[in-house]
């Protein structure tokens, strides 16, 4: 690239990444993933080293972060809160590897530790106690935010020792508290948070204390803002234990490594696990242990020589949006879904994406042929975050519902209060299909060898035409099938039998009422006992039941009103399909125990049972278990590390129990 071009691009990576790092820093609404920003900084970096007559004073490469927001005093840092380098790829960290042997020795140790993806703060601590705690903002001035501070229970307010000093962490909410703080904020209508790291950020910069003490943040500290060698200490992660023992929370699942092999084959670990971790993390820390060897090399304007940041594959990514292709599920609801460029989303290639409905596309104005933005919901199920508009060029074209089933060509309907359009044709190939598909899942009948490709077969064949079919399959109809050996055969038509036992609540799921789910189905297993006293239940003996609300005791009424649903239920019968109830049936009268006829709720910690143990005890003792507290609760079992919903009891004087008292009236 020659130099005119080249001052160009300059200018316009300059306003482009200006723009997304004041969205990100100061309002805390990123308008684009990490890994587009980290993209477009490469850029600019590569073509500042080309022209280094082309660093202006305000690239985006010649400062630590954005500028601190007006709401809360300005706090000037004793020490800049420097960023840290990054590396994306082995190559990338033999190079620092390299680079930090070559500056300090070929003896080093590196601390590897999870990198939280939070808000980093300041806590600053006098005579052991906290007296102030900051944002790291520019990473020089950053913003005042004690009080918020003070509501997080992970953070001590005296310490063990009364000891003066500065530490360094990171505070995050967990994947729990963020999903249950989106669902309220969705329920009341509020926009919900991209992720966990901006909630946590958006809950420390509220100004009602009250407010962030509600939300379950945490924090890890991860080092000492001064001189560590001012406590007699030589290293890193002794630093960390030092810190541990004043009564900080630090992470333990760092580790000390004596090679770069060590330490790759700890990234390895970790990209692997970090799915079961009840935090986000986005990377590893890898530095330098030994506090001479990090004075030896020194720091950069913004960031130290012995240390770095391994970066993940992107969970968000761009790439090329080509089409958009409608499925019909078993509801007979119509999903857009996005036909994508293949690319790699957290270590998968993606090429079909979520759109979840035509409402979002309009409200995203998404558009065939845009650049758009992907990610993983839950490291799960690839969606569109959003189209890159700022990238068009004038070729997109709008999307449109259309408005007939693509499976069936029925008109399509949009049932009042619902987002989603549906083909309401009972006979839709589609729907008939997906039902099947549903009804043989892990979840409902858990039919073996029955999956998607061999259900489609069945069905294209005339084979099978709904869920009795399946009982009358003779193994020569198998043996038909594309791919479908002796023994594979034999095993499925085993499986199929087996499945005939399998109790009520299993094919009451099976059926795919709408609403509707396994836990209702388990329920209403359980109260009615038969599939022959469910069909006949009012809608007002339906809407009695704990947990069966107005809209699905409806939709149970409505579905066996049905004379095909019911003529379905005795070919099942005549297959010798169990219609029965066969689990354990709770029978236990109010007042028998403490716990019959109670709504009760379990938070923290348990040590001598687990949740579900706890869970199941309770309820075969007729206890009825919530994952709320209101003023209908009875009673609140807390374990260790209880949070609010400690508090919200104790405000509403609701009695409160430990785990011993819960073992005592268990064991009675």
């Amino acid at each position: 690239m020659d130099r005119i071009k080249a001052e160009q691009r300059v200018s316009e990576l300059n306003e482009l990444l200006g723009n997304y790092g004041h969205a990100y820093y100061v309002l805390d609404n990123p308008m684009v993933p990490d890994a587009v920003y980290d993209q477009l900084l490469n850029e600019l970096i590569q073509l500042e080293t080309l022209y280094p007559d082309l660093v202006f004073p305000d690239s985006p490469t010649q400062r630590i972060g954005g500028a601190p927001i007006s709401n809360f005093e300005k706090v000037t840092h004793d020490r800049p809160m420097l960023s840290l380098s990054n590396v994306f790829g082995e190559d990338d960290l033999r190079e620092f590897d390299k680079r930090v042997r070559n500056g300090a020795g070929e003896k080093i140790e590196y601390v590897c530790e999870l990198k939280i993806d939070g808000l980093a703060v300041s806590l600053i601590y006098e005579n052991g106690k906290f007296v102030r705690g900051a944002t790291r903002g520019d990473g020089r001035v950053g913003e005042d935010i004690t009080v918020n501070l003070r509501t997080i229970r992970s953070i001590p307010l005296k310490l063990k020792e009364p000891v003066s000093l500065e530490v360094r962490g990171e505070v995050f909410m967990p994947k729990k508290s963020f999903h249950k703080l989106n669902e309220e904020r969705g329920e009341n209508g509020e926009e919900v948070f991209a992720n966990p790291r901006n909630a946590a950020a958006g809950s420390l910069r509220q100004l009602d204390p009250k407010i962030a003490a509600n939300r379950n943040l945490d924090v890890f500290i991860y080092g000492i803002g001064g001189d560590a060698e001012n406590y007699g200490l030589d290293e890193h992660n002794e630093s960390l234990n030092y810190l541990q023992k004043l009564g900080f929370k630090t992470n333990s699942e760092r580790k000390v490594c004596h090679s770069v092999e060590e330490v790759l084959a700890y990234i390895e670990t970790w990209t692997e696990k970090r799915g079961n971790l009840s935090y986000e993390i986005d990377g590893i820390v890898i530095k330098v242990n030994s506090f001479l060897q990090q004075q030896e090399l020194g720091f950069t304007a913004k960031s130290p020589k012995w240390a770095t940041a391994y970066k993940f594959p992107a969970e968000e990514v761009m790439t090329n949006l080509i089409d958009i292709e409608l499925s019909v599920g078993r509801t007979g609801a119509v999903t857009p879904t996005a036909i994508l460029d293949p690319v790699s989303v957290a270590g998968t290639t993606v090429q079909r994406a979520s759109l979840h409905n035509e409402d979002l596309i309009k409200e995203k104005d998404i558009r065939i042929g845009d650049k758009v933005i992907i990610r993983k919901a839950g490291d799960i199920i690839p969606e569109v975050v959003r189209a890159m508009i700022e990238l068009r060029t004038g070729d997109e074209e709008p999307f449109r519902m259309p408005e007939n089933c693509p499976a069936c060509d029925a008109e399509l309907v949009r049932i009042e209060g619902e987002v989603v359009l549906r083909c309401v044709n009972p006979k839709c190939p589609a729907q008939i299909t997906e039902g099947l598909i549903h009804f043989v899942s892990r979840n409902a009948m858990n039919i073996e060898g029955l999956g998607e490709k061999v259900i489609e077969q069945l069905y294209q064949e005339q084979l099978i035409a709904d869920i009795a079919d399946i009982y009358k399959l003779t193994k020569d109809q198998l043996l038909e099938l594309d791919r479908m050996g002796e023994k594979s055969a034999s095993n499925l038509i085993a499986a199929i039998d087996a499945s005939r036992s399998n109790s009520m609540e299993r094919l009451l799921f099976g059926l795919g009422i709408r609403h509707v789910g396994e836990k209702a189905a388990r329920i209403l297993s359980e109260h009615f006992g038969s599939m022959e006293k469910l069909m006949d239940a009012p809608l007002e003996e339906l809407t009695a039941i704990h947990e069966i609300g107005d809209k699905m005791a409806d939709a149970i009424v409505t579905y066996f009103d049905s004379e095909e649903v019911r003529a379905l239920v005795e070919r099942l019968a005549a297959e010798n399909v169990n219609l029965s109830y066969t689990g354990k049936r709770v029978q236990v009268e109010a007042g028998s125990n403490a716990f019959a006829g109670k709504k009760i709720v379990l938070t923290g910690k348990l040590e001598q049972l687990t949740r579900s143990e706890a869970t199941e005890r309770i309820e075969a003792m007729g206890g009825k278990l919530s994952g709320s507290v209101s003023k209908k609760t009875d009673l609140l079992i807390a374990g260790e590390e209880a949070g609010s919903k400690l508090d919200k009891a104790l405000d509403l004087k609701i009695e409160v129990w430990n785990e011993q008292q819960l073992i005592e009236e268990l064991n009675k």
